[in-house]
């Protein structure tokens, strides 16, 4: 009597077979972590787009924010503004607080300008005459299409020498890049670099 042996299938087939259901596995994987990935991106932004508030009885309030090279310009120019008011709008009273103040907006070429200003004996002046440094107005023009960015500003402020007032126009410039925030130093979390006084004219009095 003929012995029966079972009907194997080909082991070339078996290994194809295996290869294929590893490689579908394998793709399922990458296709779910895609997705996931896709989803959470997503998610993010719309996170970025709206920010929350917790309401006294504890529920959360969603809010939408306004677009972030909007809020950058009204922060950059209140920054400015606050650190030329500082910087330069100064008399015997106030300069040593101010200019603390002033330099917190900062860093090192605000300092070297102060320096060179001290060196210079304009504050000793102050002093001397007790003269007061008033801003008039400011106009600064940004460019907020990268970081650093640049700025240029056009101050005009009276020196009040008691009998007579003169009047300036001043034309600064540089950089701001962002930085952390630090209460009550710097609130806009900006900081001034590469500070430079291109021009310091005497505005005459028109005929």
């Amino acid at each position: 009597m003929k012995k029966q042996f079972p009907n194997y299938k080909n082991i070339t087939d078996i290994l194809r077979l295996n290869r294929f259901i590893v490689l579908a596995v394998v793709i399922a994987c990458l296709l779910t972590s895609a997705l996931a990935i896709w989803t959470v991106l997503r998610l993010n932004r719309q996170m970025m787009g709206s920010a929350f508030a917790v309401n006294t009885d504890g529920t959360v309030i969603p809010l939408k924010l306004v677009s972030q090279k909007e809020n950058l310009a009204v922060e950059a120019l209140a920054h400015l503004e606050l650190f030329h008011r500082y910087f330069y709008g100064i008399d015997d009273s106030n300069y040593q607080k101010n200019l603390e103040k002033a330099l917190w907006l900062g860093n090192g070429s605000v300092d070297n300008v102060f320096r060179q200003k001290k060196a210079d004996g304009v504050y000793n002046r102050l002093l001397q005459y007790s003269l007061v440094q008033k801003i008039i107005s400011m106009d600064t023009e940004l460019d907020l299409s990268k970081e650093p960015y640049g700025f240029r500003t056009e101050t005009v402020f009276e020196i009040d020498r008691g009998s007579v007032t003169d009047r300036y126009q001043l034309i600064t410039s540089g950089n701001l890049i962002r930085v952390d925030r630090n209460f009550p130093n710097n609130t806009h979390g900006l900081l001034i670099t590469d500070f430079f006084e291109n021009s310091l004219r005497k505005i005459e009095d028109e005929p």
